[in-house]
């Protein structure tokens, strides 16, 4: 039960309703009982109702509920809590990484404009390593692995290439962007963007 109650399996919504975080059943609880957040009861696609930490006791625990044992008896597990008084939507930039390469270059080779398969992909330092260059948001793109292999070492004009635009520090996002449903949790659909 203690694992159950400690890992993030509770969808975090601002009082608009918008995905901001994730947290545990166990610090779901804690916001709940102290009138942070609320509870939705998702009852279908149409029925969603905010309720209180009182009113989350009394609710019964249905067939396909996670639950915690406690003195009191069985309490149903959330998967989606609405913070009461919070109505941001936090920014972040994305990580630095392949993926995160791949996102801001919309999958196109920086070179050529060819729309990439993943196995035709690599990462392009434009200011080659051997030259002093960086790994960084401003020094990477994605190229196609044979155009990156015969750019080897030199810069793109001395390898008679032309970037298609200027690498860059990429946007912040809303935080929305970034969260997932790793246990595949039905109630965060309605939450979260489609990919």
């Amino acid at each position: 039960m203690n694992d159950r109650l400690n890992q993030p399996t509770v969808l975090v919504l601002n009082r608009n309703w918008q995905a901001i975080h994730v947290k545990t059943p166990a610090q779901a609880f804690c916001m709940m009982a102290s009138d942070a957040a609320t509870a939705l009861d998702i009852q279908g696609m149409d029925v969603m109702l905010p309720v209180t930490w009182n009113q989350w006791l009394a609710l019964p625990v249905r067939e396909d509920d996670s639950f915690a044992q406690t003195p009191r008896g069985k309490i149903r597990i959330p998967t989606v809590i609405v913070c009461v008084g919070y109505n941001q939507v936090p920014k972040r930039r994305p990580r630095f990484s392949n993926q995160a390469i791949w996102d801001r270059d919309g999958g196109l080779c920086q070179y050529t404009g060819k729309r990439l398969h993943r196995h035709e992909a690599s990462i392009d330092h434009v200011r080659p390593r051997s030259k002093g260059g960086k790994t960084s948001w401003e020094n990477c793109v994605l190229a196609h692995r044979e155009v990156n292999a015969s750019k080897a070492d030199r810069l793109p004009e001395e390898a008679g290439l032309k970037l298609l635009k200027t690498p860059q520090l990429p946007r912040e996002l809303p935080v929305t962007f970034f969260l997932r449903n790793p246990h595949q949790i039905p109630d965060w659909d309605h939450f979260l963007p489609h990919r």
